[in-house]
């Protein structure tokens, strides 16, 4: 990526996330930081870094797990999730939590140091990703570990959609699950890497939801203000609207049953020891 393209991806990306104010009543952000917190297998006096914290929900869980002998680093670039997350620690005995807020691909820290780093729907948000689980592996200990998520390639057919209509209108809308999105592409990564006892386990997150006029809208504003969606601003506002149109109408030939439309949502959870 470009440096050009880069700044503007990440002030997208601040922007986005900064105005998430209601993060944590999302349908899966919890379950699934707590599902990653238990795959994990933290242990009592661990040192943790935790990368794009958001509001907390991993580093608050792992600090519970490490005990006042443990600490845990939660980084993220958001100051609107990293406000939260820091009133939510405020809420809490804790005193083994740092919250940060830097951009963790230039964050630096001393190498050797961590017992486990953790990242929680984040991975797909980072511009390099073998460049960060390298910086990941300087920054572990031996023997230390890596857990973290990535969804399926094909995860969530109406965002899977969004980029067949865009591209059909010029605009390249990049996955952001095609770089480890399948089994094959994480272990090939993290062993060219040099990590080992990789293991991975799969679950779904998906549900059912009926489609009507408010649901269209509210599923396509979620695609264009999102990174990897926001592509399709640089369309004129004519072919803007005749894309979304298009979009909303070819939403409503996905294949539904009584329940409504399902929403796959298969993610991989994943920890490789240095």
């Amino acid at each position: 990526m470009q440096n050009n393209s880069k700044t503007a991806y990440k002030q997208q990306l601040l922007n986005d996330f900064n105005s998430r104010i209601n993060y944590d009543k999302g349908r899966f952000y919890i379950p699934i930081a707590n599902k990653l917190v238990e795959f994990a297998d933290l242990q009592k006096g661990q040192k943790i870094l935790d990368v794009a914290t958001g509001t907390g929900i991993v580093a608050l869980n792992a600090a519970e797990k490490v005990g006042s002998e443990g600490k845990v680093i939660g980084i993220d670039i958001s100051t609107g999730m990293l406000s939260n997350a820091r009133k939510k620690l405020a809420e809490t005995s804790l005193q083994n939590v740092e919250f940060v807020e830097a951009d963790a691909e230039v964050f630096n820290l001393e190498v050797n140091s961590f017992d486990a780093i953790l990242c929680s729907l984040a991975v797909c948000y980072l511009t390099d990703i073998p460049a960060a689980l390298r910086k990941w592996y300087k920054f572990l200990k031996t023997d230390g570990f890596v857990a973290f998520n990535v969804w399926s390639e094909n995860a969530f057919p109406p965002s899977v959609l969004f980029r067949e209509v865009a591209n059909r209108y010029g605009v390249k809308v990049p996955n952001p699950n095609e770089p480890m999105g399948t089994i094959e592409r994480c272990n090939q990564l993290l062993d060219k890497i040099g990590f080992k006892n990789i293991s991975i386990e799969t679950e779904q997150f998906g549900w059912y939801f009926k489609l009507d006029a408010n649901i269209a809208e509210n599923i396509w504003q979620m695609n264009a203000n999102n990174v990897f969606g926001y592509q399709v601003f640089q369309l004129s506002a004519d072919k803007l609207a005749e894309y979304k149109a298009e979009y909303i109408k070819e939403m409503q030939t996905l294949p539904t049953t009584e329940k409504g439309v399902w929403c796959d949502a298969p993610i991989f959870f994943i920890r490789a020891v240095k």
